[in-house]
């Protein structure tokens, strides 16, 4: 299956199936933790309002899009404690670098996977946010596969939003315009 091939459905099962895989093992291995994968669905248009600590990623390629994952700052909390080793009472700058890290282990390990199906993909820093009632929004018209996991009776979100990059398998979206030239 070539990413030419793939349709819009077996990229959420891909998706679906490569998110919870690398969620569980990234938790497991990385953190001694154990998460429960609950029922994966497709929302589309915003998310939120929201609260707490929300993580994003770019992807690019033969897809492209964003990665992210969301929980509440309880669970950010105490996810980076267990990654650093320390513990942590409150949201504060090593929290949200934690929690950048996650993401980009858990999004990067989705992308090493979906890249068996789809070709070569490249991923960006992550961006952290932490705060209360804002929105997010993927410019795709694919919307968000989101699958849930309970943790310490809790729900973190892995969310992923990918559309067909049309400009072609190069990762190139476009060109950028600027005082009347062209820039490759």
């Amino acid at each position: 299956m070539t990413s030419s091939t793939i349709t819009i459905q077996e990229m959420q099962e891909l998706l679906i199936h490569s998110v919870k895989k690398s969620t569980a093992n990234v938790f497991s291995t990385m953190l001694g933790l154990d998460v429960e994968a609950g029922i994966a669905i497709t929302n589309s248009g915003s998310q939120g309002p929201t609260d707490g600590v929300l993580s994003l990623i770019g992807l690019t390629g033969p897809w492209m899009g964003t990665g992210s994952i969301s929980c509440s700052p309880q669970i950010a909390c105490k996810i980076s404690s267990a990654l650093l080793l320390t513990e942590f009472g409150a949201v504060d700058e090593e929290v949200l670098d934690a929690i950048g890290e996650i993401t980009n282990m858990v999004i990067g390990n989705v992308k090493t996977m979906l890249e068996e199906k789809v070709g070569s993909m490249g991923l960006s820093i992550p961006t952290v946010i932490f705060g209360r009632n804002f929105l997010t929004k993927c410019g795709g018209s694919n919307g968000w596969t989101v699958v849930p996991f309970q943790f310490d009776s809790e729900t973190l979100l892995v969310q992923v939003c990918l559309i067909q990059n049309d400009a072609g398998k190069q990762g190139t979206v476009g060109r950028l315009h600027r005082s009347g030239t062209d820039h490759e």
